[in-house]
């Protein structure tokens, strides 16, 4: 029995991986141009291709040009709260109104005026290392006191997914910090989501 297209589309790249002809890092060939080499639609191609994305293989956005994946370098963090050392990639500010969960951790009522932030922290080779999204009321604190942080197994979202390159329902970290003035008042809440294949966590 023969494989299906996508099926031989997705042995061939995994070859040329295998083979070294493709290497960590290597941009993939556009759909189309792929679909042309390999003898198949643009679909066929489209699919074999997120194959290789679901097992690891490439990575990237999927609506646009993917890249053969580098092995992941896993490093573990340490403090939740530290500065990140490398550059930030794309961001976006709003308001929500707080959830159950938010308005728990921040002590105020359901559904109260929140301001937001999320952040996509970079690599040193500017691939995405981990997001952090957070959220506050009034104007962003500053300062802070003290911090507490808890960890959790979760599963990407699609949203996340997206921004990280990576895909829908892959394993990851799920750190939740909240930080609190000198009185005890909760002043942020941080959702920071780690990729479990990159990180170890190993809070102090």
């Amino acid at each position: 029995m023969q494989p299906a297209p996508y099926q031989r589309v997705a042995a061939e790249i995994r070859r040329r991986i295998i083979s070294g002809e493709w290497p960590p890092g290597r941009q993939l060939p556009s759909q189309a141009a792929l679909a042309s080499d390999l003898g198949v639609t643009i679909a066929e191609a489209r699919r074999g291709m997120a194959v290789l994305r679901q097992a690891g293989l490439l990575e990237g956005r999927p609506r646009t040009r993917l890249f053969v994946a580098h092995p992941p370098a896993v490093r573990t963090l340490l403090d939740p709260g530290g500065e990140w050392p490398h550059p930030r990639g794309e961001g976006a500010t709003g308001s929500c109104r707080a959830s159950a969960d938010l308005a728990g951790r921040l002590r105020v009522p359901v559904r109260a005026v929140l301001r937001w932030h999320r952040a996509e922290l970079l690599d040193p080779d500017l691939r995405p290392s981990h997001l952090i999204t957070t959220w506050w009321t009034g104007t962003r604190p500053t300062e802070w006191a003290r911090m507490e942080a808890e960890v959790v197994l979760h599963h990407l979202s699609p949203e996340e997914g997206e921004h990280l390159g990576l895909p829908t329902g892959m394993a990851a970290w799920l750190i939740q910090r909240t930080r609190y003035s000198s009185t005890g008042r909760p002043v942020e809440a941080a959702d920071m989501v780690l990729p479990a294949d990159r990180w170890r966590v190993r809070l102090r």
